[in-house]
């Protein structure tokens, strides 16, 4: 599931396994075996059984006894961290609440009124050339910024998350970017334990559950990693639905919300993951899984499954699994689709005649085992000023001009350097400083 051929066509795995059962061995990276379910009864079998499968990835056998390698690709993914996502129990009912009550506090309007100006920073990067990289220039960043600001970011904190995280999803340097983001996110909560504001680090600083600086650190990244990478293929691969030529897109009518609920269905973003660990050998349609070792749930086969034909169908929002199920499912679902449809409503209404750069054929899939996205979406169009952020300043009473500089003096800080070189984050706040 790491090569080449799996990421330009990973339904033929799913069915070449679903020939024999609802699941089956599988490779996730060079030496690191697992059994991938692919049935959709099962999928929800394992799910919402935390009985016998638990999600305390400290039960892997094989990396406990020194067989992966600690520079495993896909050791980021699946090593334990003491967040909701590992934990099983008492201790995930506790780290879960925490994180549930403090999304719950992000109403929908607040989650528009922050996409819709990173959107508009976003598109006047790239407007005036006529043409961009819709996955790197805009769904990767977009979710990123937007976390920068959940969280209550000050710039130089949100310029590092920015960095880090996007080093630790494209593999690069993955061990120095991991230490950097950790340095910067207990930075944060440091800052936030003095200075508490209206944000989701403050909310669960401030949660009765008492989570101590590592478990908030842990559920940081945790939001981060399970809202970013998701919340871009998501974007991206709905953003290459609607401006596919043919018989879908918006060309023959296709509305966002259809094209994201065909995106969830059949481009699953986090196509295989929550991994379990079999409390002792269970017999899964035919295939012994040993205690513990890695059992992975293939959410795209699941949803492919030919018992939810007439599900797929009609897109039946209540029976894939994207979102998961049981304990551990999604807990950010409404606001991981109120961010996609707004990001895709600001750049579909900036750039009306966006359009695909290249046949839809040339377009690859990038290799991984977990994930379902594109390596690049590049798109055409006419070109457009740049003046939507000075638009949106004046249009809120700032009085920004048109043509003002979008990289001002910065205000002074104590941690500031002078020749310091600016990343997005803090070149947003930029514009924001009157």
């Amino acid at each position: 599931m790491h090569d080449a051929a799996f990421a330009a066509d990973p339904q033929q795995v799913y069915d070449r396994l679903r020939a024999h059962g609802p699941a089956g061995p599988v490779e996730l990276a060079p030496g690191v075996e697992a059994t991938l379910v692919v049935g959709h009864e099962m999928a929800l079998r394992v799910l919402q059984n935390s009985t016998l499968f638990a999600r305390d990835a400290r039960r892997w056998k094989a990396l406990n006894e020194g067989r992966i390698s600690m520079d495993s690709p896909v050791l980021p993914m699946m090593a334990y961290r003491p967040n909701c996502l590992f934990t099983d129990g008492a201790v995930h009912l506790r780290l879960r609440k925490a994180v549930t009550d403090s999304l719950a506090k992000l109403n929908i309007a607040r989650i528009r009124r922050d996409v819709e100006p990173i959107a508009d920073y976003l598109i006047d990067q790239f407007s005036e050339r006529g043409r961009a990289d819709l996955l790197n220039d805009y769904a990767k960043l977009l979710p990123l910024l937007l976390f920068n600001k959940l969280f209550g970011c000050p710039a130089d904190i949100g310029d590092t998350l920015t960095s880090s995280m996007s080093a630790i999803f494209d593999g690069k340097d993955a061990l120095r970017a991991n230490e950097e983001l950790t340095a910067c996110l207990m930075e944060l909560i440091a800052l936030k334990r003095r200075q508490p504001g209206d944000d989701v680090t403050s909310w669960l600083i401030q949660h009765p559950a008492g989570l101590t600086d590592e478990e908030l650190k842990d559920q940081l990244v945790m939001l981060m990693g399970a809202g970013v990478e998701p919340e871009r293929n998501l974007i991206g691969n709905a953003l290459l639905l609607l401006l596919s030529p043919g018989t879908s897109g918006r060309h023959a009518g296709m509305l966002i919300e259809e094209a994201l609920d065909h995106v969830l269905w059949n481009q699953t973003p986090i196509a295989n993951y929550a991994t379990h660990y079999p409390v002792q050998d269970v017999d899964l349609g035919g295939v012994v899984a040993e205690a513990n070792t890695p059992v992975v749930i293939s959410f795209a086969a699941a949803n492919s499954d030919p018992v939810l034909a007439e599900a797929r169908r009609t897109h039946s929002k209540g029976a894939h699994l994207a979102w998961g199920a049981g304990p551990h499912a999604c807990p950010a679902k409404d606001p991981a689709q109120v961010i996609a449809t707004t990001a895709i409503e600001k750049i579909l209404n900036a750039l009306p005649d966006m359009r695909l750069a290249v046949p839809e054929t040339d377009l690859q899939w990038r290799p991984g085992p977990f994930h379902r996205a594109l390596v690049a979406l590049p798109v055409a169009f006419s070109p457009t000023p740049a003046t939507r952020m000075a638009s949106a300043l004046q249009n809120r009473t700032v009085p920004v001009s048109a043509e003002q500089p979008q990289h001002v003096a910065p205000v002074a800080t104590t941690r500031q350097e002078p020749a310091r070189k600016k990343g997005f984050w803090s070149s947003f706040l930029d514009i924001f400083r009157v």
